[in-house]
């Protein structure tokens, strides 16, 4: 089932997310609701928060990525409880859009490698090491995760500028072809 993206301006996306465990009701149902929303709406990520759930659950395809970086290919994993243990290297800039900022694109600095521990959709715990891109994607979902957005992580020139954009997103004067809910 194709479920609504919780867009800017959702108190939702600013909550820290809560861990879960195995007993999480009807587990599999809502991964794989997170998976054909995250298709249906072209996102290459997705974390529960977007879709109005505050859980500690985000989902990656990369592989559209894979063109441009080639470890993107085949990149599709679920991740559960995940904590970042470490951020290092250089800080690098990527051009970031997000499926709850519809229609704003922004340059974003972040770290150029993380260590990560999280579960996977069968409970396998997994304690990863990620370079580059899929560094950079797995950061941008776990942010969700702390209440953070991208445009968090932007100028604060950039953020003014951009501030109307934002406002009118919230309000949901947006021109999307997804579902979406708003804070009003």
């Amino acid at each position: 089932m194709v479920l609504p993206i919780y867009l800017y301006g959702h108190p939702v996306l600013r909550k820290v997310a809560k861990d879960i465990d195995h007993n999480f009701e009807n587990f599999d149902t809502f991964i794989e609701n997170m998976w054909e929303t995250m298709y249906k709406t072209d996102g290459i990520g997705l974390a529960a928060p977007q879709i109005g759930k505050s859980i500690r659950v985000f989902v990656i395809d990369a592989d559209p990525l894979s063109d441009e970086y080639p470890e993107a290919k085949d990149f599709k994993r679920a991740f559960i409880n995940a904590q970042v243990i470490k951020e290092s290297g250089e800080e690098w800039a990527f051009n970031e859009g997000c499926l709850s900022v519809p229609n704003i694109r922004e340059d974003v600095k972040r770290k150029s490698q993380i260590k990560i521990h999280y579960y996977d959709q069968k409970w396998n715990y997994h304690e990863d090491t990620f370079d580059g891109a899929m560094a950079r994607v797995i950061q941008h979902e776990y942010d969700h995760l702390e209440g953070k957005i991208f445009t968090d992580k932007i100028s604060p020139i950039r953020r003014r500028l951009i501030k109307g954009k934002l406002t009118s997103i919230s309000k949901g004067k947006v021109d999307i072809k997804y579902k979406y809910r708003t804070a009003k």
